[in-house]
């Protein structure tokens, strides 16, 4: 990865050079460029967070968090976005993972910090607040976290019951909630009458 005798690599290659140039560390200001859109590529980000170039998983860890820096979602479309060019690529669920979470004590309250697949670290609040998705079964809920812009972690199966373990039922608008507090925010789940019929968890 990747393979020359693909023939898409001449692009690929050129998209990994422009990625190296504008991202260095960390996320990149995407947000910032207006390129030009050159198309789609045969790239696909995984349910599991796996990455896959033409049908190939992507092994190099520093080559997908490479791709990662330079993500960034338009209305319904991932692109990857450099200076000169941004890139629609296929993401099956969330663009991440939320791996691990823990809790961080402040004059405010408890702000619950979680790690991504991709090593960002996030703290849980108004600015990246935590969003629960209707799960398959009737009273499943699927939980994710914005992790950047309009860019959602999924959380683990495992992540997932550590943060119902920290649910509470609060009062809103007259209806008892269960929910989750962080960084001096309240994130309802669900009517807390609903939680002896929730199946809960995710993959």
């Amino acid at each position: 990865m990747p393979d020359e005798t693909k023939p898409d690599a001449g692009r690929l290659e050129a998209l990994i050079a422009a990625a190296k140039a504008a991202g260095g560390r960390g996320p990149a200001p995407v947000e910032r460029w207006n390129p030009a859109d050159c198309g789609d590529m045969d790239m696909r980000i995984a349910a599991d967070g796996s990455w896959h170039y033409m049908g190939t998983s992507i092994g190099r860890p520093a080559l997908v968090k490479l791709f990662a820096s330079v993500l960034d979602r338009e209305g319904e479309r991932f692109v990857l976005k450099t200076p000169v060019e941004k890139i629609g690529i296929t993401v099956e669920d969330a663009p991440f993972l939320a791996v691990d979470m823990a809790a961080e004590e402040g004059p405010g309250g408890v702000t619950l910090v979680f790690r991504t697949n991709m090593d960002d670290v996030v703290r849980c609040g108004r600015e990246h607040p935590l969003r629960f998705a209707p799960g398959a079964q009737a009273g499943e809920v699927t939980p994710y976290l914005t992790v950047r812009r309009a860019l959602e972690a999924r959380l683990t199966r495992a992540v997932h019951l550590d943060l119902v373990e920290r649910g509470e039922v609060r009062d809103i608008d007259g209806t008892a909630m269960f929910g989750i507090a962080s960084g001096g925010a309240f994130f309802a789940v669900m009517p807390a009458e609903a939680l002896d019929t929730a199946a809960g968890g995710s993959s």
